[in-house]
């Protein structure tokens, strides 16, 4: 079976730090509250560029890991819900920038924190259906573009960053085994950023600045219920439990929802990859960012079995499982 078997990883996080403490000064809040609530102690911001920048340099670490000559990707997908213009997609952008091949399709997916695993699924679908043979798959988000600095609810839980992956199409076993994406747009309410140029039929709901807008509590239940769901449908696909998984990849969004998961999966710490302390919930950029650091961390070995899994605004939800 031909199947998507990741070549190479790579990431970037912005150089300039935001701690909690910063925050102090900024809003009503307290390094402790943000801790304990969130697990977060500090997040990436990005001063000197934008969602593009970030995602050619994850991008270009995870060619120079692969050893793929950039004229032999065939296929470009970025998942962002921050791209610096309306068009041309981010992906346009980062082909160009890198010399990729010309030509090649290259596009944007919008699914917020599922971003990428929504990419990487679209991705799959390309190679296993012979529509690309090597492709560069990037979640990147700019996030302090969007939320209000001044709301204390929001603003301490969100950072800028990018990971990336090379794909590649390949008989065998190593690969992704299952990718699971779904989606329910009657919940938009509980997680949106309205546009800048606002439809009219949005403009009672989107009056206000286009800040990012949560409803947390609620968020959490649901994020926690439908994670939970598409991890038991991954596993399932893929004809495995939980005992089988090496290593457990979450989207980065709350240290509360992470441990929610470890414990109904009965995982040890050691098998869940956790970094939201230093970078904060990145959105599309978490996993791939997360995967990075494991993989140069000496976590990922031949054969592990890695699941991912992810939610975000829109509603959606996503999984994955790959064999590395």
């Amino acid at each position: 079976m031909l199947r998507s078997r990741v070549l190479g990883t790579g990431s970037y996080a912005p150089k300039k730090v935001v701690t909690n403490f910063d925050l102090e000064g900024i809003v009503d809040t307290t390094d402790a509250w943000i801790a304990t609530r969130t697990g977060i102690r500090e997040r990436r911001v990005s001063v000197t560029g934008g969602a593009t920048q970030m995602a050619v340099k994850a991008g270009k670490a995870a060619l120079k890991s692969s050893d793929v000559n950039p004229k032999d990707i065939d296929l470009i997908v970025v998942g962002t819900v921050t791209p610096e213009m309306t068009f041309p997609s981010t992906a346009c952008f980062v082909q160009a920038e890198l010399g990729l091949c010309p030509g090649a399709p290259a596009f944007d997916v919008s699914a917020a924190c599922s971003g990428f695993l929504f990419a990487l699924d679209a991705a799959d679908r390309y190679i296993r259906t012979g529509g690309a043979k090597k492709a560069l798959v990037i979640g990147v988000d700019q996030f302090s573009r969007i939320v209000d600095w001044s709301d204390r609810a929001t603003c301490v839980l969100f950072g800028d960053g990018a990971g990336a992956v090379v794909l590649s199409g390949e008989k065998g076993n190593h690969g992704l085994l299952s990718s699971h994406t779904h989606s329910d747009g009657r919940g938009w309410e509980m997680l949106y950023a309205p546009s800048p140029v606002q439809p009219s039929r949005f403009e009672e709901k989107c009056a206000e600045k286009p800040y990012l807008k949560m409803n947390g509590n609620e968020t959490f239940k649901i994020a926690v219920r439908t994670m939970e769901e598409a991890v038991k449908e991954a596993l399932a696909s893929s004809g495995l439990d939980s005992d089988d998984i090496s290593l457990f990849i979450p989207h980065q969004a709350n240290m509360r929802i992470i441990k929610a998961m470890k414990e109904r999966m009965n995982l040890p710490d050691e098998k869940v990859v956790m970094n939201l302390e230093k970078y904060g919930n990145t959105s599309a950029g978490s996993i791939p960012l997360a995967l990075d650091e494991a993989v140069k961390g000496g976590r990922v070995k031949k054969g592990d079995i890695i699941l991912f899994v992810a939610f975000g605004g829109g509603l959606t939800w996503a999984s994955a499982v790959l064999r590395w």
